[in-house]
């Protein structure tokens, strides 16, 4: 990975909150992620991924949500039940241009029914958008 690939995929991963010695479960990995941001989170928090048959608590989820993925509130409310207090739900979807693009109005939708707030959108890669999700205090 090239110095300037490098900044692209860490930049987001700062953004987003993610920290050394953080436990974090990914779900929704399928061949269209972005792999560099992947490896940045992997960095940024010193470990692997854990895979979705993780069953202990974690500090953060890493999910790659797209349109035809089902219910997001449901995924999102399934989520919560493994994230320590503090953590996060760092939810990717695809940007514009792909046809399984995430309405923003959908996400709102399930981030208010779920009881999260969802900071400002930040790019990941040439396809996907990283919002981080965090309860409301």
């Amino acid at each position: 990975m090239s110095g300037a690939q490098r900044s692209e995929a860490v930049a987001p991963v700062e953004r987003i909150g993610f920290k050394p010695g953080q436990v974090v479960v990914e779900y929704g990995y399928d061949d269209d992620v972005e792999e560099r941001f992947r490896e940045a989170v992997e960095t940024a928090v010193g470990a692997p991924l854990e895979d979705e048959d993780y069953t202990g608590a974690v500090d953060a989820v890493l999910l790659w949500w797209r349109e035809d993925d089902g219910d997001l509130t449901d995924e999102l409310v399934d989520c919560l039940t493994t994230v320590e207090e503090g953590g996060f739900i760092a939810l990717l979807t695809p940007g514009r241009g792909r046809a399984d693009r995430v309405a923003a109005a959908d996400v709102q939708e399930a981030c208010s029914t779920s009881g999260l707030t969802a900071s400002g959108a930040v790019p990941v890669g040439e396809e996907w958008i990283a919002q981080r999700l965090v309860g409301r205090r």
